[in-house]
């Protein structure tokens, strides 16, 4: 049971996080261009791709549509989070890291505890916790 209320309360949040964000890129256009671009990335090729991922990772994880995208999902959101962190703390900004570091904290709590709260199990939760 706590496992269930783990991994909505985990996923929720988790979404809640990528959704929050890709709001602040389309209505804080140009802050963002400025801060990605502190970050060395080309922001005006970066942005529109961004705003659409991160509404689509969680998308995949909540519905879960296909047990295969899910895990994609899972995959595409870890690898992005773990090179937003490291970039912060490529430039010596490791206090913006902290939110990659919440977002990887509730995403490992969400892909860890799937398989309890959702029919269709993942094959690759099986594998991760062995």
């Amino acid at each position: 049971m706590l496992e269930f209320y783990g991994y909505w309360i985990s996923t929720a949040l988790l979404s809640a996080l990528y959704l929050a964000s890709a709001t602040l890129y389309v209505t804080r256009r140009d802050w963002v261009r400025e801060a990605l671009g502190e970050l060395g990335f080309k922001a005006p090729f970066l942005i529109p791709f961004m705003i659409v991922v991160k509404v689509l990772g969680p998308a995949a994880i909540l519905s879960r549509v296909s047990v295969p995208l899910s895990d994609l999902a899972y995959a595409g959101i870890f690898f992005h989070l773990l090179l937003s962190g490291f970039a912060h703390v490529g430039v010596r900004k490791p206090a913006g890291a902290l939110p990659a570091a919440i977002g990887l904290a509730l995403l490992v709590t969400s892909f860890a505890t799937q398989n309890d709260a959702r029919g269709v199990p993942s094959p690759y939760v099986q594998a991760a916790m062995r």
